[in-house]
């Protein structure tokens, strides 16, 4: 039993003061949602194989569009395909350390199978199919995460794979219609880690009609809010040779200077090249 309810625990999630939640006692997945934080530190104890397949069970319980259960998961077990995966994301210093690394794939292969399979044609080759396998795969992503923590792993989504799509892909002998969404660095946490401080509902919540009049307001606070609580030091701002090393270096000047350059403009072309229709 805990003193703290749903609202302290928004409160630390935003860094606002609410009462929303108040008479709810920090009890249950709502609360383990709201304390939700990612992990890149790991003991180097492994992911017992069972316990695994517990969590991807619950991971594949997540909703899936029109129960088409486009996601696949690739469990990344051999040496030599472990090593190349860490060796393509090099920059991410923590994934060698993950006792366990996982692929989330979108996967609108299957169901092309089957409508062979079945004798049907399959007019639905276009950007619609690739979202939706997309979003399926997120969602299950996201469903393993709480499924992790619920067993008291801790996890790290690994956006990075994209930026290397093409190799990832061919070290996991992934077919046509079939994508690395993100890996998934999977272990039991070495530290508690922190609540990291989210966009305040005024920017992300809208009712009837989308509205970012006060935006740049808004997000100057953040910027406070989250400074005051984690400070970038000097030696970890962004692409300090074209803008200088900030005085006051915010969650936004940090995010504007990481899309400053062109990022993983090869995309489409993969997607194309493994038969998903954009147009």
């Amino acid at each position: 039993m805990t003193d703290k309810t749903i609202a302290d625990l928004i409160e630390d999630r935003f860094g606002l003061a609410t009462d929303d939640g108040r008479d709810m006692p920090a009890e249950g997945e709502l609360a383990a949602i709201l304390r939700h934080r990612s992990h890149r530190r790991f003991k180097p104890d492994p992911v017992p194989d069972e316990l695994l397949r517990v969590v991807l069970a619950g991971a594949f319980s997540a909703p899936a569009k029109s129960d088409l259960q486009q996601c696949s998961v690739i469990v990344v077990k051999d040496p030599e395909i472990r090593a190349g995966i860490n060796a393509l994301v090099a920059g991410q210093d923590w994934v060698p350390g993950a006792p366990s690394l996982l692929v989330f794939c979108g996967d609108n292969r299957r169901i092309r199978r089957i409508a062979q399979a079945r004798g049907k044609p399959y007019p639905n080759g276009h950007l619609d199919s690739f979202l939706n396998c997309a979003v399926d795969a997120g969602i299950v992503l996201a469903t393993f995460i709480r499924s992790a923590e619920a067993a008291g792993l801790g996890c790290c989504p690994i956006s990075v794979i994209r930026d290397r799509i093409e190799e990832v892909s061919e070290l996991l002998g992934l077919p046509d219609n079939v994508f690395p969404l993100a890996g998934m660095g999977l272990g039991w946490p070495a530290r508690e880690g922190w609540v990291s401080l989210r966009l305040p509902p005024a920017v992300t919540v809208h009712t009837d009609r989308y509205d970012d009049t006060a935006l740049l307001e808004e997000i100057d606070g953040y910027d406070r809010r989250r400074e005051a609580r984690f400070s970038t030091p000097a030696d970890k701002q962004r692409m300090t040779n074209e803008y200088g090393v900030a005085e006051f270096y915010g969650w936004s000047e940090d995010k504007a200077r990481q899309y400053a350059t062109p990022q993983r403009k090869q995309l489409a072309r993969f997607l194309n090249s493994k038969g998903f229709g954009l147009d």
